[in-house]
């Protein structure tokens, strides 16, 4: 059952549908431009930085974890990698740039699309979850799960809206 759009609820909902986009959208242009930066910053200068930032830490406080984990992984961090972590980050952020212009406009066969392509983030995000056992993966599989149920309602609605105005017209 469809909440009136009217009512104060309905309107709550799509407060919370919009402020969900805009969060898409940033979160999506920051992956883009990281996509972008790891795509035009030489590699031996990424090493150099994440090696300046760490040794400092790793002076500071030899056991800590984190910063001997990111100096471990920049030691083996080839050209192949950073170009497929840019190439990766500037796919995924460009998607969903597209995904949330398309659903700001109000296109209606993109709402479907779009819950398809959270739908397949949450399949993935999930089975990251299960495999590496990392909370983020969880975290961000739950936000999706909302996302795609906020798109369901929105979907609705204009299908609603729009079906009401036709039969306007034709009276």
């Amino acid at each position: 059952m469809l909440i009136n759009p009217a009512s104060r609820m309905g309107k709550w909902l799509h407060w919370l549908f919009e402020a969900s986009l805009v969060l898409k959208a940033l979160f999506a242009a920051g992956e883009s431009l990281g996509g972008l930066g790891l795509l035009l910053t030489p590699n031996l200068t990424i090493i150099n930085f994440v090696g300046w930032l760490t040794t400092y830490n790793l002076a500071q406080q030899p056991d800590a974890d984190m910063a001997k984990w990111v100096h471990h992984l920049t030691e083996a961090f080839p050209i192949q990698v950073q170009h497929f972590y840019a190439f990766y980050l500037l796919a995924h952020g460009a998607i969903k740039l597209a995904m949330v212009y398309m659903l700001f406009r109000r296109i209606l066969w993109a709402y479907p699309g779009a819950m398809a392509l959270l739908g397949g983030f949450v399949i993935y995000q999930f089975s990251e979850f299960l495999t590496h056992g990392s909370i983020t993966f969880l975290i961000l599989s739950f936000l999706d799960s909302v996302m795609i149920v906020l798109v369901y309602r929105e979907w609705g609605v204009l299908k609603m809206l729009r079906g009401e105005g036709q039969e306007n017209r034709a009276h």
